[in-house]
């Protein structure tokens, strides 16, 4: 594993309601940079959504989050801006239908960042080329298969050279024989030291890529732990109940 250094995510306290329903608890966490980080935990445990607050897709009543060394709920902060240096991808794909692969990738880097077209059209290549789509950079979102759609949609989430990337059930949506084209992905970028923040029901990825697990229920995180120990000794019996029905 990598010797990770300073801490790019800081959630204190983090606590947020749907009307009624306690969404997060009092949720802190800690995510280092270049760490990958698993979250995992029953449906309506409150992953997704502490996954969105960290871009902002959801505000949260109380506690703060430092991103990157921006406060993200400070007066002066950019959130715009702020979402440039965070990449999400999302279950579903939300590509462009009437645009390629390749023009889906570079319209951030275009619109947003304004860059070059030159600059962002070999990057955009670059990146597909990445992600094992040389071959379909000319091709609609309907002429892909659900796995070289969420290919894309990571290249899009790439281009623009974030420094966290968020991953909300990234295979959840795909066939059984999509998921490890998509996990592979995730596994080289893993291996480049990308920031990674992941809620998943890929228990393998979790065991094998993680530096840290996350489990949560009810809002509420209960474990965290070493991938070794968060499924080979669990100690919490929530979390030994949960597993022993996953596994």
């Amino acid at each position: 594993m990598t010797k990770h250094t300073d801490d790019i995510i800081i959630a204190s306290k983090v606590d947020k309601h749907f009307g009624k329903v306690h969404a997060l608890k009092n949720v802190s966490t800690t995510v280092k940079r270049g760490e990958v980080v698993v979250i995992i935990g029953p449906s309506g445990s409150g992953k997704s959504t502490f996954l969105r607050t960290l871009n902002q897709l959801e505000e949260v009543d109380s506690g703060s989050l430092i991103i990157d060394g921006v406060d993200m709920y400070a007066r002066s902060t950019n959130i715009n801006h702020l979402r440039e240096d965070v990449g999400m991808v999302f279950q579903s794909f939300n590509l462009f239908p009437h645009k390629t692969a390749l023009e889906n990738v570079k319209l951030a880097p275009l619109k947003v960042s304004k860059r070059p077209e030159k600059e962002v059209h070999e990057s955009a290549k670059e990146l597909l080329y990445k992600v094992g789509l040389a071959d379909r950079m000319q091709n609609f979102p309907s002429q892909l298969s659900g796995g070289q759609q969420q290919r894309v949609a990571i290249a899009r989430a790439l281009a623009m050279k974030p420094s966290i990337m968020l991953f909300d059930e990234p295979t959840s949506a795909l066939d059984p024989e999509m998921v490890g084209e998509v996990l592979d992905v995730m596994k080289e970028l893993a291996a480049e030291g990308m920031t990674m923040v992941v809620v998943t029901h890929e228990m393998g990825f979790a065991r094998e890529v993680a530096d840290r697990v996350l489990f949560m229920e009810e809002g509420a995180l209960l474990v965290e732990d070493t991938p070794e120990n968060f499924f080979d000794n669990p100690t919490h019996p929530r979390l030994v109940q949960f597993l022993s029905k996953v596994l």
